[in-house]
């Protein structure tokens, strides 16, 4: 077995208002392997988007605590890359300054920023578009540019929040197929929140599955599919089965 990346213990999120409590969130124990691709999934409102960015330390819990290869994490750190269906960037930035602004924000030296960020482009077909704007870039593009600027700092650990939930159903597949490519080339350790269940079984080694509101694990679903994942993985009928499976789930949620 891996070493343990990620592990959530206990962890609690209520949110008050007008007096009222709202319980979002009961995870007891949550745990990821290293170089593990872990995909998230649940009821709409069931708080794997909170859950996520408690991971992140954007969010505090009530209760229980996250760490990350056995530190706690109190608060954003560089050891935790953060992507979100936004794409974030700077408009005001081309696309090497974008990759760039991470590394430049921890005083890394010029000459090492600008070896980084050549890696990226070329690592995500961005070479070519450099000096470009991201107005001048499509959606798919764009989303290309955040994930270089994550992957530039060498994050031990990569949290996406539905990322390609904005993009067409072209290039979000597209955009996949991209994702898995450089997952088989950095094996980062992954932590991908979807709506989609195609989505959530052709990345994911694990999915997920969260309880309607408040948010608890449901199930664990262990995906026997082989890599590298390709078109005809996803047309197969296990796949298939595997999304019918989960969706099964998901309705039950919904329904209660």
């Amino acid at each position: 077995m891996n070493e343990i990346a990620l592990e959530a213990t206990g962890i609690k999120k209520v949110y008050t208002k007008n007096g009222r409590s709202l319980e979002i969130l009961d995870v007891p124990s949550f745990r990821v392997r290293e170089r593990e691709f872990i995909t998230v999934i649940g009821p709409s409102g069931c708080g794997k988007s909170t859950f996520l960015h408690i991971m992140g330390g954007f969010i505090e819990a009530q209760a229980g605590s996250i760490q990350i290869y056995g530190k706690k994490v109190d608060g954003p750190g560089p050891d935790r890359g953060m992507m979100f269906q936004e794409f974030a960037l700077f408009p005001w930035r081309t696309v090497a300054g974008n990759v760039a602004w991470g590394l430049e924000a921890q005083g890394v030296a010029r000459a090492r920023i600008d070896e980084v960020v050549l890696e990226q482009l070329d690592m995500t077909g961005l070479r070519d578009f450099a000096h470009h704007y991201p107005a001048e870039l499509s959606g798919g593009m764009k989303q290309r540019v955040a994930l270089a600027r994550v992957l530039a700092f060498d994050p031990k650990v990569l949290l996406m929040d539905e990322p390609f939930g904005a993009l067409d159903a072209q290039t979000r597949e597209a955009m996949q197929d991209e994702l898995m490519r450089l997952w088989e080339r950095t094996h980062k350790t992954i932590v991908f929140v979807t709506h989609d269940i195609e989505e959530a079984v052709y990345l994911g080694d694990r999915v997920v599955v969260l309880t309607a509101r408040p948010g608890r694990i449901r199930e664990v679903v262990q995906i026997d599919l082989p890599r590298p994942r390709t078109l005809e993985v996803k047309k197969s009928i296990r796949c298939h089965e595997y999304r019918n499976y989960i969706w099964d789930l998901i309705r039950s949620e919904s329904a209660r």
